[in-house]
């Protein structure tokens, strides 16, 4: 099966950047760069840009889930039972690792993005969402940060795509470690959620 690695640096400031142009021109990869800092939405609406293979798989550079998991996460779309494949870190076999205070977060944001959106997720706001290439003409994205994960379920669900989970394992990263994600974008997802479902 061919592959093609697109990443986007956000405009890193750790050294990532120089390693990034080092990688792009050993090994062949796409490599897209922000002038600035714009956010995980705005990274991913840059590398969406560059695709031109049939399946796109979002994969955060944290390594906090593994890729060597892509073959079960790609299967349900190459067996036809989904458009859309979530890799939930919550379905029994799966392993979550994170913290009780985000873990409640987060089943609260799913439960009430499930409600809102008549679907039934374990892990609305995981990285691991793939998706047959063709979701991308059908949807548009606008969320510069972590707004993505709400928008993105919002559409697919809105426009019939066939979602499907499967269990993830997964390696919390500390705020320590570099985590950027926080409480205040916990809040302003309950309000994506809303906003996504009746306004947009």
């Amino acid at each position: 099966m061919e592959k093609e690695i697109i990443i986007v640096d956000d405009c890193s400031t750790d050294g990532t950047r120089e390693r990034v142009k080092e990688i792009g021109i050993k090994k062949g990869v796409k490599v897209k760069y922000h002038d600035r800092n714009r956010g995980k939405g705005a990274a991913l609406r840059t590398g969406f840009t560059s695709v031109t293979g049939d399946i796109v798989i979002i994969q955060d550079a944290d390594l906090e889930l593994n890729p060597e998991e892509y073959p079960s996460l790609v299967a349900p779309i190459l067996d036809g039972r989904a458009d859309v494949v979530y890799g939930s870190r919550f379905l029994e076999g799966g392993r979550s690792g994170l913290p009780f205070v985000k873990y409640m977060a987060n089943v609260f944001l799913t439960r009430l993005s499930n409600m809102l959106n008549n679907i039934k997720l374990t892990d609305m706001e995981t990285c691991y969402k793939v998706f047959r290439r063709e979701v991308l003409d059908q949807i548009t994205i606008s969320s510069d940060r972590f707004g993505f994960e709400p928008e993105f379920t919002a559409k697919v669900a809105r426009a019939g795509f066939e979602i499907y989970e499967v269990p993830v394992s997964y390696r919390a990263r500390s705020n320590f470690e570099g985590k950027k994600i926080s409480w205040w974008d916990g809040i302003k997802a309950v309000f994506l959620i809303f906003w996504f479902r009746f306004f947009d």
